[in-house]
């Protein structure tokens, strides 16, 4: 038998629920380690970065 959908594949399955909480939890946990990450740098890391549109030094104007 061929699924019709990837709905189909997720709703007739044992363990259904249970790779539904690991899928929720990789989420959550990738999402929050990269959050405190971002946060974890100092200021200053970001200063060059930030600052970047406005340096008109790598353009060349002629």
């Amino acid at each position: 038998m061929i699924p019709q959908s990837f709905k189909d594949v997720l709703s007739n399955g044992e363990n259904n629920s249970l790779y539904q909480i690991i899928a929720l939890l990789i989420f959550v946990i990738l999402f929050l380690s990269l959050i405190i990450y971002v946060f974890s740098k100092p200021k200053k890391y970001y200063d060059e970065d930030a600052n970047a549109p406005l340096d008109d030094d790598s353009i060349d104007n002629h």
